[in-house]
């Protein structure tokens, strides 16, 4: 179970475990959905339209830019930012985590609120999400400046990005696209949370009483589907946050295209809506929502996974 229940206090995970298994879970699923990730961030950051029709695109699909990036700059394109993704995931997955079991378990001791409801999961994962967020954005903007990048690179090495940013841009830098992600993470978050609760118990009382032993396959697949319908509707901000964070990095994209300058989020939002129109703010949506389906899923799963094996192992050591 995600979150403090109060029916399954006997399953005796302490918070340290609970950090443990976010951690794990965000490292195992970083590793297998960081190709999906590259080509989204590219799509994302591509002024023209990703379209055959459009001559000036050098990406219009998920099999053809895999190709070309594959081409162009070798396999190990797909894994580029890993060293600070990794960081990310382990570090978000950790305090995430551990602030929705604290945030549900206090709600439950207000006696407020049912610590299961839609709407506490939906405000106490959204919160999660933004103290996560505050935790390891530097890291996010590492991460998307090298997955952006092509070649020649500009950053050479983890330490080399870091140093070359704060002096030519300021330790500010590093919280570039701080407010849209705050505001796209809270419902993002909140959603996957609830949804995921919510899904769980539609799965309980649609499958026979056979299907319903294979726990980790309901945990995958609810996981999945708050992962699709939580990046559906949060989409265009996550798509503005990657735009503003590769801010004064333009030499970089000359490679791939039209570059822009935007002056904040609202800025952001109003050119892209001007020369992109609206299909511009789900641009990269169709690789998100694999990438969604199956990180939120895997993540889920995995950290379910692991809180039932800490269980176990206490219960056989007692």
């Amino acid at each position: 179970m995600v979150g403090y229940d109060p029916r399954a206090d006997g399953r005796n995970v302490s918070n340290l475990e609970v950090a443990v298994a976010g951690s794990v879970s965000g490292l195992v699923t970083r590793v297998l959905i960081s190709p999906l990730d590259v080509i989204k961030i590219r799509f994302q950051l591509q002024i023209e339209r990703l379209s055959r029709s459009d001559p000036n695109a050098k990406y219009h699909g998920i099999l053809q830019a895999g190709r070309q990036i594959l081409q162009e700059e070798g396999p190990t394109a797909f894994w580029k930012g890993h060293i600070p993704a990794q960081l990310l995931s382990i570090g978000y997955g950790a305090v995430q985590f551990l602030s929705f079991e604290v945030l549900t378990e206090l709600v439950h001791r207000a006696g407020v609120h049912d610590a299961r409801d839609f709407s506490v999961h939906f405000v106490c994962g959204g919160l999660s999400a933004c103290v996560a967020t505050l935790a390891v954005h530097p890291v996010d903007v590492l991460r998307t400046r090298f997955a952006a990048q092509g070649e020649p690179r500009v950053y050479k090495t983890l330490r080399n990005a870091v140093v070359t940013m704060y002096r030519t841009e300021g330790p500010l830098v590093f919280y570039r696209g701080l407010n849209p992600t705050l505001i796209a993470i809270f419902p993002y978050a909140g959603f996957q949370f609830s949804f995921y609760s919510s899904l769980k118990h539609v799965y309980e009382w649609a499958m026979p009483a056979e299907g319903k032993k294979n726990g980790n396959f309901k945990n995958l697949l609810c996981g999945s589907g708050a992962g699709v319908i939580s990046k559906t509707l949060t989409y265009p901000l996550d798509l503005f946050k990657k735009r503003l964070q590769v801010g004064g990095f333009e030499q970089a994209r000359a490679s791939f295209g039209q570059v822009r300058s935007y002056k904040g989020l609202l800025d952001c939002a109003r050119q892209v809506l001007r020369e992109e129109g609206a299909q511009g703010c789900f641009k990269g949506l169709a690789p998100s929502l694999l990438k969604a389906a199956l990180s939120t899923g895997f993540v889920f799963f995995w950290y379910e996974l692991f809180c039932n094996l800490f269980h176990n192992m206490k219960k056989a050591d007692s």
